[in-house]
């Protein structure tokens, strides 16, 4: 894995950091000795990823929140600014692909979609964009999904808002550009998560995707965390507003044909 020595120190925030790519994002952050800070709703799983990691050179620091909540979560990343400094690398990573038809869907149901996959990635940056300008400049990451690229069905909500993602990655890196803040876009594939084992994998689905996919094996959440890296430091200073697809060429392929 490289090492990137510029994140020495930083401090990053990830969302929804305690489990699937969340938490590889912590782990990875935490080995190249940033100091990274994280929130979860599963506050159990949160401390013991925590925990678990307590040894390294800065211990991650975890808060429960519930990311919906945009008063108690500005408020959550302030109190985390006032005690730690500025946030260099910003990662609004927390989402949920929560399955649905069509005639399943209700305004409660289509507004909760949104506030967990796109509001908060806006009221996040609100919140540490200043700060972060007054520091130099930073790195914001917006996990994003090859899902809306590919239209898959039953995933309305989730989709609308990760094709907002791109578009709002565009117009902040304009916004925030002559404030040194890079903000892109990480568009993961179909990444092997304990949820998504859970709920959904088989030996037939990742059949699918293998047959899918340019790339012959399944992604898995450092996959995604090792782009991030990249990202997050000094070396891809020149690069913003784009959408970093991982996702082993399925995109590509479904396009294509």
């Amino acid at each position: 894995m490289t090492r990137y020595t510029g994140l020495e120190d930083r401090l990053v925030f990830v969302s929804g950091g305690a489990s699937g790519i969340g938490l590889a994002l912590v782990e990875h952050f935490t080995a190249q000795g940033a100091r990274v800070a994280f929130c979860d709703l599963d506050a159990e799983a949160g401390q013991a990823a925590a925990d678990r990691l307590a040894a390294a050179r800065h211990a991650p620091r975890f808060s429960p929140c519930d990311i919906r909540d945009v008063t108690a979560y500005q408020a959550l990343l302030a109190t985390l600014e006032k005690d730690a400094g500025a946030i260099r690398v910003l990662i609004n990573n927390a989402g949920n692909d929560q399955r649905h038809t069509l005639a399943e869907l209700t305004p409660e149901s289509w507004d909760n979609a949104l506030a967990v996959n796109l509001k908060h990635h806006v009221f996040a940056i609100q919140q540490v964009a200043p700060g972060m300008a007054a520091a130099g400049g930073g790195s914001i990451i917006n996990l994003g999904s090859v899902s809306w690229m590919r239209g898959r069905p039953e995933l309305t909500g989730y989709i609308a808002a990760k094709a907002a993602i791109s578009g709002m990655t565009r117009g902040l890196a304009r916004e925030l550009g002559p404030a040194n803040i890079r903000v892109n876009a990480l568009v993961p594939g179909a990444v092997v998560t304990p949820r998504q084992t859970a709920l959904w994998r088989d030996a037939d689905t990742d059949k699918r995707f293998i047959d899918a996919q340019c790339l012959k094996f399944r992604l898995e959440p450092d996959h995604i965390a090792r782009a991030a890296l990249f990202l997050a430091a000094d070396d891809s200073a020149a690069i913003t507003g784009q959408n970093l697809i991982v996702d082993a060429g399925l995109a590509q392929v479904s396009v294509a044909g």
